[in-house]
């Protein structure tokens, strides 16, 4: 089962994020999400147990917990939803009229 952990402290490290999640069952994977620019953490991640009744133990245990000084939020990943095929506009991005309405004289 694939975890999302939320609210955790820039001085986190993988390795520490795994230790917490590995007093309740396998860990299979773990990514914290840094800037593609910057290379800092975003403050968030997403771990990857192997049994989903180790992963919802976790859930429970680390909702809330203290890890440097910042309260984690630990729920089930919800799928990504892909933005290009989302909305009504059949994955169009933006809006207004871009430059088509900048010469425009009604």
């Amino acid at each position: 089962m694939n975890i999302f952990v939320g609210n955790i402290s820039y001085d986190v490290t993988e390795n520490e994020l795994r230790k917490e999640f590995e007093a309740f069952g396998n860990v299979e994977s773990v990514n914290i999400i840094t800037d593609r620019h910057s290379g800092r953490p975003k403050g968030f991640g997403f771990i990857e147990m192997k049994s989903n009744s180790e992963a919802e133990a976790a859930i429970a245990g680390l909702k809330g917990k203290s890890l440097k000084e910042r309260e984690l939020d630990v729920s089930e990943a919800r799928p990504r939803v892909d933005k290009k095929s989302s909305g009504s506009y059949g994955g169009r991005r933006g809006g207004g009229f871009g430059s088509r309405g900048k010469n425009r004289r009604y």
